[in-house]
């Protein structure tokens, strides 16, 4: 069979597009794939500085924020001390008592 010359004839260009359309869908397979990879990275390190923005946040809130039995410790030690100056002023109480007593509250 002789062979033919110049363009290519039917099965010769189905061919071709068949090649060029299997390659296009490869590549933009492969493009839409490394698009939602690359956005999974972005969402995975956005949630980490969230959550390290959050942690960060709730640590400096811990440290700012008063210890929750101080103010509890200050009013007894307060309350005492008040107690102690009334049995001084009603005489059950040295000076010398007095300023003992009131040491030993604010030592604890």
């Amino acid at each position: 069979m002789p062979r033919r010359r110049g363009r290519p004839g039917l099965m010769g260009t189905m061919a071709r597009t068949a090649v060029i359309a299997g390659t296009a869908t490869a590549v933009s397979g492969s493009v839409s794939r490394h698009g939602q990879q690359k956005a999974a990275a972005q969402q995975q390190n956005s949630a980490a500085q969230q959550q390290a923005m959050a942690d960060q946040a709730a640590a400096q809130a811990a440290a700012q924020a008063p210890p929750t039995s101080a103010p509890a410790r200050t009013e007894d030690k307060i309350a005492r001390i008040k107690e102690l100056g009334e049995l001084k002023e009603a005489g059950l109480l040295t000076d010398e008592e007095f300023a003992s007593e009131k040491g030993k509250i604010l030592a604890s």
